[in-house]
């Protein structure tokens, strides 16, 4: 007879996991936001992240430590200044009483001025803005006023008329941390598009202004079109414009110019960046039980705590983040090549630290067949001959003509040596 055999059941797939439910994610949320407070310390109310401070943060993803630092809110100048490291960052009071007093004058009148540059640059054939709808943003809170903001918006656009949000709140987030942001003005326009617009008070002389301030300008907006364009994927018939209106001074008057700024470079490349960064809650999990950045604490125990998180310090950070005298320190204390600049630290390749560097140009450590290690020692030789050339030059000696023979020096070049 033959065997019977008993049939097998079907193997059947692992569930997946579904999204993970509502009171988990409640949960995870009130852990994380308790974790940041202890970072920050007992008492310590947390400092809102602003685009200018979130910018620079995707202009270095690679930073562990300011991700952590700007997440939990830490002031950055405090702890820096409790480091002995306090940093000259940040703009002055006047250029701060300077700035509220131009935009004011923009916005005069119901924005009558700012509405007439914008139609002038990116009206796009719309009829003028006679009549501009003007609705309040007051809410409690800053999820409140996000709230009321995301409101208006689709209500704006809904009406399909000029509208004008007067410091707006929106939200975006990064490393897992919601931020939020609040641009001076966006319009919506009656064909549905939303625009940003930037009121600084650095001059445009002659039509153009300082290329550094206006870079800046343009990462600070491509922020906010981020945090726009999550609202636009919830609000039927809107679409974000990637030309933000910049509005400045004109030439050294206080009456106001615009030009327009295509940033979708910039947004690209911010979207990108931040997508690199490390979830703040796996980076505060990683730090030693007690870790805290009070400014209050001791200063070695703030150093101590600052050193537990890995940094990427770069000399661009001088004028970007208020931790970077000390960061520079430590990377100088240690002989990292960062300090040298990104550019060195990519040509030097495996050789991380200043005395590799120079024990490779010496013949003392490297592989010759490494073209790093060949080409530092090339130049160490092109340097010393070169020293031995000038040597000579000023005692007068004779010195190779490149012939391999030795060629006296002219008196005349001696004498102009010394």
């Amino acid at each position: 007879m033959p065997e019977r055999r008993t049939p097998r059941a079907a193997s059947r797939p692992l569930p997946s996991p579904g999204p993970t439910p509502p009171h988990e994610r409640e949960r995870r949320g009130t852990t994380l936001r308790q974790r940041l407070a202890e970072l920050r310390g007992p008492g310590v109310a947390p400092r809102p992240l602003d685009a200018r401070a979130l910018a620079a943060l995707a202009a270095n993803p690679g930073c562990r430590r300011r991700a952590l630092l700007d997440g939990a809110g830490v002031n950055k100048a405090a702890l820096a200044e409790a480091l002995g490291s306090p940093a000259p960052f940040g703009q002055s009071q006047f250029a701060l009483v300077r700035g509220n007093s131009f935009e004011a004058r923009v916005k005069a009148d119901g924005g009558t001025e700012l509405m007439r540059l914008l139609h002038e640059h990116l009206g796009g054939g719309a009829p003028a803005p006679d009549e501009v709808l003007a609705p309040d943003l007051a809410a409690a809170g800053p999820e409140g006023r996000a709230a009321r903001t995301a409101l208006a918006l689709r209500e704006a656009t809904g009406a399909g008329r000029w509208t004008l949000l007067d410091h707006p709140m929106l939200t975006l987030e990064v490393a897992g941390s919601p931020v939020h942001l609040e641009p001076d003005t966006v319009v919506v326009h009656p064909d549905g598009a939303w625009t940003v617009v930037e009121i600084k008070s650095f001059p445009m002389i002659d039509g153009s202004a300082d290329a550094a301030k206006v870079g800046a300008a343009a990462r600070q907006s491509a922020v906010y079109v981020l945090a726009l364009e999550r609202v636009a994927e919830r609000t039927g018939g809107a679409q974000v414009g990637h030309r933000v209106l910049l509005i400045c001074p004109k030439d050294f008057s206080n009456l106001p110019t615009a030009s327009v700024v295509d940033v979708r470079k910039q947004r690209a490349v911010t979207r990108r960046q931040l997508t690199r960064l490390t979830r703040v809650e796996d980076i505060a999990a990683a730090l030693p039980e007690g870790t805290t950045f009070d400014p209050a604490c001791p200063a070695g125990q703030l150093d101590a705590a600052v050193d537990a998180v890995g940094a990427a310090y770069a000399p661009e950070c001088l004028s970007a983040c208020e931790l970077a005298f000390h960061c520079r320190a430590k990377a100088r204390a240690a002989g990292a090549v960062e300090a040298l600049g990104r550019s060195v630290r990519g040509e030097l390749g495996g050789l991380t630290t200043v005395e590799a560097v120079l024990a490779a140009a010496a013949g003392k450590e490297g592989d010759p067949a490494d073209p790093t290690v060949a080409a530092l020692r090339r130049a160490a030789a092109l340097r010393a001959d070169a020293l031995e050339h000038t040597a000579a030059i000023r005692h007068g000696a004779a010195v190779p003509d490149g012939r391999g023979t030795a060629a006296p020096v002219p008196e005349e070049s001696g004498a102009a040596c010394r």
